[in-house]
């Protein structure tokens, strides 16, 4: 029992820490799947706090621009390029906590009437073709951005070397690539499991 509350003589409440329980921290991770598991969730932890405060600064700077144009007729100049930038940011830092948490949507009405067998056959066909995708994105997204950086690409408004984006963009698939690897690991284990 946490902090138990007793009356001492003057008619006070005391709190009586003596029976509070320490937990212990959580135990190191045994194996390379386990470490993998940690980095990604520490990652996608990370990545949603960077989409959050892109989405924050792309509000801002709209708000700011719609009233420095309404009321003072001075709009921030490059609008249009900061917001793009910051909405791209937004995406590809959330994709990876909605892998993780599972917040995407899933239609798995049919897989429901399958037997056991079949259901995790179909996971892991599911987890190979969506790893696939990702690693395909990754593998552009870089050859992209190598691309954009030979030719020093800029943006439209502000003249922003747009290559570090594309870059970005490879970085920030890499955690969904190890989480879908780890979960084609998961079924298959399950899968020879039986």
């Amino acid at each position: 029992m946490d902090g138990v509350n007793n009356t001492n003589s003057i008619g006070h409440e005391v709190t009586d820490f003596s029976e509070r329980e320490h937990k212990a921290p959580p135990p190191p991770p045994r194996g390379l799947i386990e470490r993998l598991e940690r980095m990604v969730a520490v990652f996608s932890k990370w990545a949603t706090i960077v989409a959050g405060v892109a989405l924050t600064v792309m509000l801002l700077i709209s708000v700011a621009d719609v009233i420095g144009n309404k009321i003072f007729n001075r709009p921030i100049q490059g609008t249009s390029d900061y917001v793009s930038f910051l909405a791209l940011i937004t995406i590809v830092f959330s994709l990876s906590f909605s892998l993780i948490e599972k917040a995407h949507v899933q239609v798995d009405l049919f897989l429901n009437k399958l037997p056991r067998r079949l259901k995790v056959i179909f996971e892991i066909f599911i987890a190979l073709l969506s790893l696939s995708l990702f690693v395909l994105l990754t593998w552009f997204s870089v050859r992209y951005g190598i691309r954009l950086q030979k030719n020093n690409e800029l943006s439209m408004t502000q003249r922003i070397p747009v290559f570090p984006f594309a870059y970005t963009v490879a970085f920030a698939y890499l955690p969904a690539c190890i989480y879908l690897f780890l979960e084609f690991l998961r079924a298959t284990k399950k899968l020879v499991g039986k």
